[in-house]
């Protein structure tokens, strides 16, 4: 009977100093999740349009209120990194240049999802309520909504809305922040 391997996760710390000794580089697509080092999933044209999109329409409405990440990481734990799609952050004079964002600095994560649609549901959306980020979106590609996440509690998102094309999302963070489903999905 073989018995399985005990598996000790990596803290940020440990990625952090695998990316300054050259261990992981800039052409390495990974995420630290829950202590593993995740492959991130090629993105097909499709997620790309959306994010671009999300990027340019998110600019426009949120330029006094939030600065807009694209892709960038998110130090949610001391074992967790990973980097949304994009991300409505506080607005600090230094863009973030002393570290990267923290949850207390995440107005909303954002995933846009077509081949990742069950990890992005099942894994990083339960991190970002697990780390109190208050409101996060799921681009679901694949039917076509869009999934807003909002109130956790207890690491838990107690909201779900769904939203189809012909309807508007609207943030409960942002209240300011009202899209139409058919920009966002394109």
């Amino acid at each position: 009977m073989s018995l399985p391997l005990p598996r000790r996760p990596f803290t940020t710390a440990e990625y952090h100093r695998m990316i300054e000794t050259g261990i992981l580089t800039e052409d390495d697509q990974v995420e630290l999740i829950n202590g593993e080092i995740i492959e991130m999933a090629p993105i097909g044209p499709r997620h790309a349009a959306c994010v671009k999109r999300l990027a340019e329409l998110l600019g426009i409405k949120v330029r006094k209120l939030a600065m807009v990440g694209v892709q960038d990481p998110i130090e949610l734990s001391e074992h967790s990194e990973p980097q949304p799609d994009i991300s409505l952050l506080k607005r600090r004079a230094d863009f973030y240049a002393q570290g990267h964002p923290t949850p207390a600095d995440v107005l909303i994560a954002i995933e846009v999802a077509d081949t990742t649609l069950e990890n992005d549901r099942g894994v990083k959306l339960p991190s970002y309520a697990r780390a109190g980020i208050p409101e996060a979106w799921l681009v679901d590609l694949v039917n076509d909504r869009l999934e807003i996440h909002s109130s956790p509690t207890s690491g838990i998102y107690q909201e779900v809305r769904i939203v189809l094309r012909g309807h508007k999302v609207i943030s409960q963070t942002i209240p300011q922040l009202k899209l139409k489903a058919d920009d966002i999905l394109g």
